[in-house]
């Protein structure tokens, strides 16, 4: 599909559509209802998980979209998840869960980047697949990933790849040919790879930190904890304008301030930790010093509170209506009861404090991802609000509170070394560098925060695997690899690539390496033909036979430019002789070992015609050891990047090779 004709998704957004599939291939009646009750019901089955998080920059959202051109009604929604893609990638395991528990959807998911689920699949994807011939093509069907395939002589099933399918298409091949679009094992086991750890990773990705706030501020935070991610995302973004409102704050007061525990994700931790800033003196945060032991709660603090008082001060006063209860929404009863059936209560007793604290909390998600009235309110609309409707806090209550606070995560996460950094991107790589090297390293399963002495042991046991070797024959693989026009493609590993074993090509293989015909040489600057496609070898008889006029004249010709190529490296031989070029190469010694094994190795000029018919026997010509050569100019390169990034570095690490760094100072 031409680039230009496709939906523009806007950068850090994610955009979900869950179609219905009809297993007779009928359009539904009354479609609009159906998927607005299936909303609800979708809703109240993902609850659990989406009351408890806290999103970077906007929620997950779903809400009834009607039939537009070639698209069928659905239901769908869109969202910014900003810096953290962790957000993107827990919407992607909501849907597989949707799917799952509604086997009559169909989610089709996909950012600026296109269809991303194949990003991380792409060692597996089948060669036709490419962003040019993926569109409306990859779905999850059943909590698993489905494919459209191009349809073949096996299986006329599936569309060519020169045709875009429309939805209704998709629809229709999946609710009748589903075992033929699942996609192979291979591309759904690395998606589950991506995914694993979740649900459980969502309380993994949060840090709890104390932080010295203002008393307003951990009201707000105590009845709803999602809004920590406006206010850091309002100080992380702000401008001078912004800070003029913090000049002298008017919402939260410095002199309220109290310890609180805040519970942030990792991201939102990490912005805030990680900035640099100095509060104006009138404002009123008077740091201690940073050998103090709580400086560091006393930074988020001032920061947190920054945030805050940036959101309020974009917005005006709430209107002193107040607004009607949840329990007077109609929708209101059949959200709770679909909670009760998926046991979001988990079995508290109806007036119990946990069962009022789930129920405030279902109360708050019913309103931004049920209700859509309050969508339309500003994160700084909605902190004044609870400040304005709240109850009056008690700052001596609050501060007698600080010492039953729970002990505060460790960020020792934010600490990453060069080690651990190259451990994550061999993860990532899928261990191609362990298939490479041919090491009995350690595999990469050490985490970020292990001890010193664990990573030191580690590390001889990689150096111990290293091997000069593997450099030379990875850059013999990837030279002797097969290209397209699109660029040079790496060459696959034993890990990533299933094995296949053709007899014809192997034999072919051996015979040119082995040079039985006498017509070929072993040269890379000759392309004779041989590497043709394997379908040329399923030719007819009748065309074999009328070729056999002209493969006459061909041999001919083969055998004229042989000799001369022959006769062309003879005279640049003999021209460089004169040169000292060759004291720069590392030559093969043959004497010595030729001559103790009793048998005389054969010289770069041996075999090779000259004009009298006569061996050269004055000088010859000793060959280069290539190896030898290509390692040592690789290191040499290595040594003069002095451990930045340059040619030699990213071409061996996009091989899967990895060298030590040099310890040799000389």
């Amino acid at each position: 599909m031409d680039a230009l004709q496709r939906r523009v998704v806007q950068e850090d957004m994610v955009q979900y559509q869950l179609f219905l599939i009809q297993p007779d291939g009928s359009t539904l009646q009354h479609a609009e209802g159906h998927l607005s009750h299936l909303v609800e019901e979708i809703l109240a089955k993902v609850a659990p998980l989406l009351v408890q998080y806290i999103w970077q920059n906007q929620s997950f959202n779903l809400k009834y979209h009607s039939e537009k051109g070639d698209v069928p009604a659905h239901i769908g929604g869109s969202t910014q998840f900003g810096d953290n893609v962790e957000d993107e990638w827990f919407i992607v395991y909501l849907l597989k869960q949707i799917t799952e528990a509604f086997p009559q959807l169909a989610a089709r998911v996909e950012d600026n980047d296109g269809e991303f689920l194949l990003i991380e699949a792409a060692d597996y994807l089948p060669k036709w697949l490419n962003p040019d011939t993926s569109e409306n093509r990859v779905f999850l069907y059943r909590g698993e990933l489905h494919i459209l395939p191009c349809p073949t002589h096996s299986s006329p099933v599936g569309v060519s790849r020169d045709v875009v399918p429309s939805v209704a298409q998709v629809v229709a091949l999946l609710a009748t040919h589903p075992e033929a679009c699942q996609a192979n094992p291979k591309i759904c086991s690395a998606l589950r790879k991506r995914l694993e750890g979740y649900p459980e990773k969502i309380q993994a990705g949060l840090h709890c930190a104390h932080c010295f706030i203002p008393a307003g501020i951990a009201m707000v935070l105590a009845q709803r904890p999602d809004l920590v991610a406006p206010a850091v995302s309002a100080f992380y973004l702000r401008d001078p304008v912004d800070l003029q409102a913090c000049r002298s704050f008017k919402t939260f007061l410095p002199d309220t301030r109290v310890l609180t525990s805040v519970t942030f994700t990792r991201c939102l931790y990490a912005q805030l930790q990680q900035q640099q800033f100095t509060p104006d003196r009138r404002s009123g945060f008077n740091l201690p010093r940073r050998s103090h032991p709580q400086y560091k709660a006393h930074e988020l603090g001032m920061k947190l509170a920054h945030g805050f008082e940036i959101l309020c001060s974009k917005c005006r006063l709430p209107s002193s209506e107040p607004d009607a209860p949840v329990s007077c929404n109609p929708q209101w009863k059949g959200f709770m009861d679909s909670l009760k059936m998926n046991g979001y209560f988990q079995g508290e007793l109806e007036g119990s404090a946990r069962y009022r604290d789930l129920t405030r909390s279902a109360e708050n998600f019913f309103k931004q991802s049920v209700v859509s009235k309050s969508s339309n309110m500003s994160a700084g609309e909605e902190v004044l609000q609870l400040l304005h409707s709240g109850l009056p806090f008690n700052l001596e209550e609050l501060k007698k509170q600080e010492s039953q606070l729970p002990q505060e995560d460790s960020d020792s996460w934010l600490d990453i070394t060069a080690q651990d950094l190259e451990r994550m991107l061999q993860e990532r790589s899928g261990g191609r560098a362990d298939s490479n090297q041919n090491s009995s390293s350690t595999k990469c399963t050490q985490h970020i925060g292990v001890a010193e002495e664990r990573r030191k042991e580690t590390e001889e046991e990689e150096e111990a695997g290293y091997s000069l070797v593997a450099v030379s024959q990875g850059m013999k693989n990837f030279l002797s690899a097969m290209s397209s026009h699109e660029g040079a493609e790496l060459p696959w590993t034993s890990s990533t690539q299933p094995f296949s074993f053709d007899p014809n090509s192997m034999s072919n293989a051996l015979n040119r390496l082995l040079g039985s015909n006498e017509e070929e040489l072993d040269s890379d600057d000759l392309d004779d033909g041989d590497d043709d496609d394997d379908d040329d070898d399923d030719n007819d008889d009748d065309s074999e036979e009328k070729e056999e006029g002209s493969s006459g004249a061909a041999e001919m010709n083969g055998t004229e430019t042989l000799d001369s190529l022959r006769k062309y490296m003879d005279q640049m031989d003999e021209e460089l002789l004169s040169t000292n070029i060759g004291q720069s190469f590392n030559l093969t010694d043959y004497n010595k070992t030729g001559l103790g094994n009793g048998s005389l190795q054969p010289s770069a000029t041996d075999g090779l015609p000259t004009e009298g018919g006569v061996q050269e026997t004055d000088e010859e010509i000793q060959p280069l050891d290539v190896d030898l050569n290509l390692v040592t100019n690789l290191l040499e390169s290595l040594s003069c990047q002095a451990g930045l990034a340059g040619p030699a570095s990213n071409l061996l690490q996009s091989l899967g090779i990895h060298l030590p760094p040099n310890s040799d100072p000389s």
